[in-house]
């Protein structure tokens, strides 16, 4: 036998056309009772990202931007550097963070970091960590010829740097690699300080000769964390690289001698197509910074080191946390990053012990080297749905950094509160989306588990402050819990809601379940009782609860809701809910509805209330 010149997948099968996938797909809608106001099935199927971009629910050639080919995005390694800033490999920087205000423990840490497989270690000096003059400490035994450094040193960047370049005096400068971390439009955003730019010049002086040092970080997580969508977080970074570029040339270097100091941070989450599409996005959209600098096009490739979101880490099950690390690694790998660090599991809990440090470690191992991810350059690419979010995210970035370059740059929207606005603006739709359970949280506000194992951390040190807030997505529902597990601590039992289940037995399950798993997202225990009116007045009096929550069918509600909820009211409830639609709670002897989609958080915050359960 002999293989063919070219194999042709599904070769055998006949072509399918977009209408033949309509036609099926409203079929298939149509039985399942979904309706669209246009009669288009794929508008009925689409939905809005947080940057206002339409998803569609397929994607082809003819989907891509007006006048985008697929060529657009060009070659690995060449501009507009979509497909990876190189050509040359597609493994990247196994970059973990070491946080640990004892010199001597953070130690140990490194170097089991880089025993384990890390390549370099992402140190956190000063303020939230180890002290500067400890750096030596910390890498005591490190071969700096052959593990990079980054540096997060905060208003402590100088002395950090001047540090670091004392340990490596002795090195090749060829050999010593890394970065010193200034930023100080990022660290002005998290304190709400003065940004000091000069700092980018002399620390660029001070790494002359050492081409493999760089001077600055653009942290895009900053403003992640205080709510921003992808496109606010690629925009606001893009502001502030330019900023660093105006301060360096200003300073006497050459666009490609600044170009070369900057290294990009963005946050990667388990939204791994958004992720990999803004990676892929920062890229053009740094090329093009770049080209219209005059910047030769060998130079324009923007250097990225992706970290695992911080604002998606739960404190509640945070073992999904090992799920949500995993899928952001996957992204951040086929999306392009030059490094990438994975948060271990516990990190919302305080300080990593040494098994969620090694199991973040091990995330980055199976998926660079077992699934072969580090052997494929741009595996994404050609994919016609990442094609168009890509090119449709940077767009859209485009037009907020251009805005942020009218008001007068980084520093000037930053001080305005412009950027802050920003901000807000997008974290105000995610909050009530999450707050709706729209955006579900696996192990907080869905399937959460009242009675877990707690699990304990050292607390991490005191981060700095002052500027835009940091978020978690899941704070909202934990501090529900938190009240009850303050309570539990209190008295030995946690709030309860009695569950008034009646009809067929066929009529109520799915909504005892509905209400359950509600129930359970705020720390509340749900005691079931179901029958006749009579025995659900018993049950209720047994229960010891003040609420109680109508669970049955719409047509059951409509005969029974009144008399049962007059019955429990008379029996000492001091208020009656339903499980169902919201114009249920306009019934006589009602007191709220909960159903698919209400505001959870405020549900459950009433419910605490009611229950007297402390704030």
């Amino acid at each position: 036998m002999t293989a063919p010149d070219q194999l042709e997948l599904a070769g055998d099968f006949p072509a399918a056309s977009r209408e033949q996938w309509r036609s099926l797909v409203a079929a298939v809608l149509a039985r399942s009772g979904v309706e669209s106001s246009t009669g288009d099935p794929e508008a009925a199927l689409a939905h809005r990202s947080y940057d206002g971009l339409t998803i569609a629910p397929l994607y082809t050639a003819e989907d891509l931007p007006a006048g985008l080919g697929i060529d657009a995005a060009g070659l690995p390694g060449q501009p507009p550097f979509v497909r990876g800033s190189s050509a040359a490999r597609a493994a990247w920087d196994v970059r973990q963070r070491v946080v640990e205000p004892d010199p001597a423990a953070g130690n140990r840490a490194v170097l089991a970091e880089l025993a384990g497989g890390a390549s370099s270690v992402w140190l956190q000096l000063g303020a939230g960590g180890a002290p500067v003059e400890s750096l030596a400490t910390l890498l005591d035994g490190v071969y700096l010829d052959l593990a990079a450094v980054a540096l997060d040193a905060g208003d402590e960047t100088e002395s950090a740097a001047q540090e670091l370049l004392r340990l490596v005096a002795d090195r090749s400068p060829a050999e010593v690699a890394g970065t010193l971390g200034a930023d100080p439009i990022g660290l002005a955003a998290r304190t709400g300080t003065a940004p000091d730019l000069d700092v980018l010049a002399r620390l660029a002086g001070a790494t002359a000769g050492f081409p493999r040092l760089l001077a600055a970080t653009v942290d895009g997580s900053v403003y992640s964390e205080a709510g921003g969508s992808d496109s606010d977080e690629l925009a606001i970074s893009v502001a502030v690289g330019v900023a660093y570029l105006r301060a360096l040339t200003r300073a006497g270097l050459g666009i490609e001698q600044a170009l070369a100091q900057l290294e990009f941070r963005y946050a990667v989450s388990a939204d791994q197509w958004a992720s990999m599409a803004k990676l892929r996005a920062g890229r053009r959209l740094w090329d093009r910074v770049a080209e219209l600098c005059g910047a030769p096009a060998g130079s324009r490739g923007q250097r990225q080191h992706a970290v695992t979101a911080a604002v998606t880490l739960t404190r509640r099950d945070p073992w999904v946390n090992l799920l949500r690390a995993t899928v952001g690694c996957f992204a951040a790998a086929v999306g392009g990053a030059d490094a990438i660090t994975v948060a271990p599991f516990d990190s919302a809990l305080g300080l990593p012990d040494d098994f969620g440090r090694r199991i973040a470690r091990n995330t980055q191992a199976i998926l660079h080297d077992e699934s072969s991810l580090a052997r494929v350059l741009d595996p994404g690419g050609g994919s016609w749905y990442l094609e168009s979010l890509t090119e449709q995210l940077a767009e859209v970035a485009w037009g907020k950094f251009t805005a942020i370059e009218r008001a007068g740059g980084a520093v000037a929207a930053l001080r305005s509160g412009m950027l802050a606005a920003m901000l807000e603006a997008s974290w105000q739709p995610r909050r009530d989306t999450i707050a709706r359970r729209r955006d579900p949280i696996t192990g907080v506000s869905e399937f959460a588990m009242p009675a877990e194992a707690p699990i304990s951390r050292r607390p991490q040190p005191q981060s700095p402050a002052g500027g835009l807030p940091r978020r978690r997505y899941a704070e909202p529902f934990e501090v529900l819990r938190d009240r009850s597990d303050a309570r539990l601590a209190a008295t030995g039992t946690r709030p309860t809601v009695f569950l008034a289940a009646f009809g067929s037995a066929a009529g109520y399950p799915g909504r005892v379940g509905f209400a359950r798993n509600l129930l359970a997202a705020g720390g509340i225990e749900a005691v079931l009782g179901n029958g006749e009116r009579e025995e659900l007045v018993t049950a209720f009096a047994a229960a010891g609860s003040p609420v109680a929550l109508l669970c049955s069918s719409d047509q059951q509600y409509a005969e029974q809701a009144g008399t049962i909820a007059a019955a429990l009211k008379e029996a000492g409830a001091e208020q009656v809910w339903i499980a169902g639609p919201a114009e249920l709670a306009e019934a006589d002897g009602i007191d709220a509805a909960v159903y698919t989609g209400c505001d959870a958080v405020a549900a459950l915050t009433a419910l605490l209330d009611v229950l007297g359960v402390p704030a």
